[in-house]
């Protein structure tokens, strides 16, 4: 990505009132959010490609008050974690599409990360690639109807994009973009939204 551009959209979303980090690898991405994060916080996590190739699921286990969603016996109990969740000291997740205007948009399927992410967890840090950033809302609309189904697939939901690879606007149980969320602006009641943006593609 140019320089020019990556620096526009940093503008814009400290103008929009996020806080923005930029860092060159997911292992500085790590190291970032950890110093953000003090010992024994409670913390909550999105599911997330990006965040996936770092280690920070294995620090939250290990370090953190992690409301553990991941490893639920069956799905009721999932349900319960991800609405305790909503109380945490941090949320920490990614985002869909990051626009030219410094605007962050969401695709959701149970609705507990854009939920999140507009109010609940105290702190809210997003880490997320370059390959994330689009020209306007439109193009970020068409970004999320594309993740839509590689998400699916990944997380072996019953939809029908899981085996076409496109959006059919089902009604199904499942269906991985039942809540879509703009952030226009990072201020939140209890402090503004961090973006940690990597320079580099990461994630889908």
């Amino acid at each position: 990505m140019k320089k020019e551009r990556l620096n526009k959209v940093i503008d814009k979303l400290k103008e929009n009132n996020f806080i923005v980090k930029v860092v060159k690898d997911e292992k500085e991405a790590e190291s970032c959010v950890l110093k953000l994060m003090p010992k024994n916080s409670s913390v909550s996590m999105g599911g997330s490609v990006t965040l996936n190739n770092t280690e920070l699921l294995k620090k939250f286990r290990e370090e953190y008050n992690f409301f553990e969603r991941f490893l639920q016996p069956d799905w009721e109990s999932t349900v319960n974690v991800m609405r305790e969740s909503l109380l945490s000291d941090f949320l920490v997740t990614s985002t869909n599409a990051i626009t030219e205007n410094g605007e962050l948009l969401q695709i959701d399927s149970g609705g507990n990360r854009v939920a999140g992410m507009a109010y609940g967890p105290k702190n809210v840090i997003v880490v997320c690639g370059v390959n994330k950033i689009v020209k306007n809302r439109q193009e970020g609309y068409e970004r999320l109807y594309y993740v839509g189904p590689l998400n699916s697939k990944r997380l072996k939901h019953n939809t029908p994009c899981n085996f076409t690879g496109k959006c059919e606007n089902c009604s199904t149980h499942m269906r991985m973009c039942n809540f879509v969320s703009i952030i226009r602006d990072g201020k939140r009641p209890f402090g503004n939204v961090i973006v940690i943006l990597i320079e580099k593609e990461i994630g889908y």
